[in-house]
Parts: structure tokens; sequence; C-alpha cells
């Protein structure tokens, strides 16, 4: 028994053109990953109107990145607001969804939270430091790794 397309040339050819120029629905594009976590992470009034939207559409077509918004968005105002008493708060409600990055997010905290809390709740910071620290490293740096302690010294003294 043979087997195979007993039609015309003529016919498949007219088929396929049919397929071809036929409207296809326009669809856009899904905005990528790190696209959406730069909406998330920006402040709400500084995305765009076309921003918003599509954060809105994202946020109701998954609602693991609808929950994450609602947490990432409550940190940033317990951060900028100082308002470290709203921590554990915030754990809790993060450990009731199911969203495991967060919850690694939590456990980390949890092992170090009075140091968190004062750290979302005082005034102080070690910024200053960090910037000799960075410096420091960056006159190590330049000197490849080839020069002792001594010399080192020398070079943060005199700059």
């Amino acid at each position: 028994m043979p087997l195979g397309y007993k039609g015309s040339y003529q016919r498949v050819r007219a088929y396929l053109h049919d397929k071809r120029t036929a409207p296809r629905p326009v669809t856009a594009r899904p905005p990528s990953p790190r696209t959406v976590a730069g909406w998330i992470l920006r402040h709400p009034e500084s995305l765009t109107e076309s921003e918003q939207l599509q954060l809105k559409a994202v946020r109701a077509h998954c609602p693991e990145i609808d929950a994450l918004t609602r947490h990432v968005r409550s940190f940033a105002t317990m951060l900028t607001d100082r308002q470290g008493e709203r921590l554990p708060d915030w754990l809790d409600a993060v450990r009731q969804d199911d969203l495991p990055s967060l919850h690694t997010l939590a456990a980390g905290i949890d092992r170090d939270r009075d140091a968190v809390i004062a750290g979302l709740t005082l005034p102080w910071n070690s910024g200053p430091v960090e910037g000799h620290v960075n410096r420091i490293k960056m006159l190590k740096r330049q000197m490849f790794g080839r020069a002792g302690f001594a010399l080192l010294r020398k070079r943060v003294l005199l700059s």
C-alpha cells in the first residue's frame, strides 16, 4: 500500500498561500524579567503611565508577582520611613505567602533581627566607614597586590 499525498502541487500551494497571507493576531511581547524587576523596585510614582499599566497587567496575571510587589514596596516604605518596629509583622506576612526566595531573605533577617530593626529605626549608619574601606581597597588594587603593609600604610596616610 503506497503512502503519501495524492493531491496536486497547486492545491498545496494554494493552501499554504492562504495560511501565509491570513492576518495573524497581534500580540505584544511579554516584558523581560529584568524589566519587571525594575518596575517593582522603582518608586511607583517614578513609573510612567505605560509602565504602571504594564505592571498592573503582569500583577493581574501572576499572583506570585503581585504578592512579591506588595512585600517589596512595604519593605521599601519601612526602610525609607525608618519604621523598623513593623519588621516582625512584615516577616510574618512574608512567611504566609508561597515565595521561597523571600522565605530565605526572612530567615536571614531573623538570624540578626535586633540589628536589622536597629538599622531600620536608628538614624546612624556606617556609610563613612564603608567609604574609607572602599578607598583603601582601591589603593591596594592599584598596587596589584605586590606591596606589603608598610607601603599600603604610607599610601593611605599620604592620600
